[in-house]
């Protein structure tokens, strides 16, 4: 065969037909492809998720339901100027628009506030590094109680007119006052120390009458 029949055969017309077929057998397939994805899951519609912060969760769940949406409690916080199980917090939030059946996170509030152990400060740590880490946990500190002991060591510390101690349970409602060491010792103080008077018969000098030296002679 010589060459020109051969390109004359792989430029023939049948040849470029199928060629041709098969491009748009397969751009066919692409688009099908796409589009029933697009109705399978239903793309471009959505339902937009309401606003629920501050609802109750039986009527957020309602609301939610209505739409055709599921809803889960996931955490739970706490907030005294909100009603005990309203919701603190919601997640998609409001707007967003998600599938039928989607379920919307929330956050309830706790019927009530948080209670923490006490660590281990009392005695074992100076004011700063305790109230660094009383505040971080949440507790509200009142002006330290200064008593005597070492300088700004925590001693003790006082919740609503008790003493309490590490490891105890607190709520977070309840401020804690510190015991600190004022630092009645100074060592910077000078002293005059004195020795004791001793009687030579024994006994303390304060026990005896005062002895007078006889006068020198002349």
């Amino acid at each position: 065969m010589s060459t020109k029949d051969f390109f004359n055969k792989l430029f023939s017309r049948y040849l470029m037909y199928h060629l041709l077929a098969m491009a748009v057998v397969v751009v066919l397939l692409c688009v099908g492809v796409k589009f029933g994805l697009d109705l399978y899951t239903h793309h471009g519609e959505g339902i937009p998720v309401p606003d629920v912060k501050g609802l109750s969760f039986d009527k957020a769940s309602q609301k939610l339901t209505d739409l055709g949406l599921a809803i889960v409690v996931s955490d739970s916080g706490y907030n005294k100027q909100m009603p005990a199980d309203a919701v603190l917090a919601q997640t998609p939030g409001r707007g967003q628009r998600v599938k039928q059946g989607h379920i919307v996170y929330v956050t309830v509030n706790s019927p009530s506030s948080p209670t923490f152990t006490i660590p281990d400060i009392v005695d074992n740590s100076s004011v700063r590094e305790a109230e660094a880490r009383l505040s971080a946990m949440g507790f509200r500190l009142l002006p330290p109680q200064l008593i005597d002991g070492e300088k700004d060591w925590v001693y003790g510390i006082i919740c609503r007119g008790r003493r309490v101690s590490n490891g105890d349970r607190l709520s977070t409602d309840y401020p804690l006052m510190l015991m600190v060491g004022r630092g009645t010792i100074d060592d910077t103080e000078d002293i005059d120390y004195i020795d004791p008077a001793y009687n030579p018969e024994g006994g303390e000098a304060d026990d005896f009458e005062e002895v007078q030296e006889p006068p020198a002679a002349e």
